[in-house]
This record gives C-alpha cells, sequence and structure tokens, in this order.
C-alpha cells in the first residue's frame, strides 16, 4: 500500500545562519524572534569574549574560559568555530544535529567569518545578512557602545567595512534599522515562510 501523502507536502527542517556585521543589531534581533511565537531551536554560542554587563549567560553566549574552549575543539565538540578580535566563537555540534534529527528548525547567528564556514559545510542552510542603513549608522552603533578603545574600534570598523562586500555570498539581505527592529524580524519570518512553501526543500546533512 503506498502513502497518499505528497511528499512536497512535507516540511524539512531549516538550518537558519543569521550574519552580519559588529553592531548591526543581531544580538537585539534575536531576542525578538526568540520571544515571538517561532518554533525554532536557538543555539547559544561558545566564546571566550568577556561578557558585557548587558549580556546573560546561555541567552547571548555561552562565556568559557580559554582553556575551556580548547577542550572543546580538541574533543571534535565544535560544529564550527572562528578567532574575531582575538577572542575565539564556536557552535556546539551535537545541539544542532539532535535538533535537526527531531525535525526542528535551527537558527545560529555567527559572524560573517563563521557564516563563510557553514557555506563550506552546510551549503544546503539559510544564510540571512542582517545590515545597516548606513556604514555611517553602524559606526555610530559601536562607537556608542563605550566598550572600544579608540585602538581596538578602528579595528572594528575596517573588518566591518570588508564584511559589509560579503552580502553577495548570502541568500537573502534584511536591513536592521535602528528604530524599527520589528521590520527586520518580520523579514526574517517571511524569510522562513517563504522557504517552508518551497517546492524543492532543502537538504541539510552535517
Amino acid at each position: 500500500m503506498t502513502s497518499d501523502i505528497n511528499p512536497h507536502l512535507v516540511k524539512k527542517p531549516l538550518l537558519i545562519v543569521l550574519s552580519g556585521p559588529s553592531g548591526v543589531g543581531k544580538d537585539a534581533v534575536l531576542s525578538h524572534l526568540k520571544n515571538s511565537n517561532l518554533k525554532i531551536k536557538f543555539v547559544t554560542t561558545v566564546t571566550t569574549r568577556p561578557r558585557r554587563p548587558n549580556e546573560k549567560e546561555n541567552i547571548d553566549y555561552n562565556f568559557v574560559t580559554q582553556e575551556a574552549f580548547g577542550k572543546l575543539l580538541n574533543n571534535n565538540e565544535l560544529l564550527e568555530w572562528a578567532k574575531v578580535y582575538d577572542n575565539w566563537y564556536g557552535v556546539p555540534k551535537e545541539t544542532v544535529r539532535q535538533a535537526l534529527a527531531q525535525g526542528n528548525d535551527v537558527m545560529v547567528k555567527v559572524d560573517v567569518q563563521g557564516a563563510a564556514n557553514y557555506q563550506k559545510f552546510a551549503p544546503q542552510a539559510v544564510f540571512i545578512f542582517l545590515a545597516p542603513p548606513s556604514f555611517n549608522e553602524l559606526a555610530n552603533r559601536l562607537k556608542q557602545r563605550y566598550t572600544e578603545t579608540p585602538e581596538s574600534l578602528s579595528t572594528r570598523l575596517q573588518a566591518c567595512h570588508s564584511e559589509m562586500k560579503q552580502i553577495s555570498e548570502f541568500d537573502y539581505v534584511v536591513v536592521n534599522h535602528h528604530d524599527r527592529i520589528e521590520s527586520a524580524v518580520n523579514e526574517i519570518k517571511a524569510i522562513i515562510t517563504a522557504e517552508k512553501c518551497r517546492v524543492r526543500q532543502r537538504e541539510i546533512t552535517l
């Protein structure tokens, strides 16, 4: 007896990679997405970067020591990792694989360098670039953080300028205006809805 379920109607889990330059508002957008009704597994990145005053453990990042990060790396427990501004960032492998195996969509937030790594080993993921309305606005956002020395701020701005040139490597670009964050969130939701309606759905293998 053959099944009468059209295979095109079976929704396959997505791996969604949200990226963009430093200061563009990835954390803020992600926070709004978490508070929405999306049924998505949000994977928290592990980092050796010091925690900022407004950040929360296991929500913004999992903050670990250099030694702990090295153990994760040596034990092959990271799906992807990168060194950015002298700090290490990585995504736990098993968390992503388990969520996908259970049929859940997964979203990860990575820097542009990390997104390039995902494009190598998970090319069927959905790649979304979160962009500022202008480079000047991005520079102002970074300056208003008051977390950088003049030297480190200059380094970040140079890196951001280079990262903005990588937009063409992504599937989608979403502009995050400073006072219209819900607009960016709604556009990301629309992208996910559109992907779920594809006739030829993405096959994620890790």
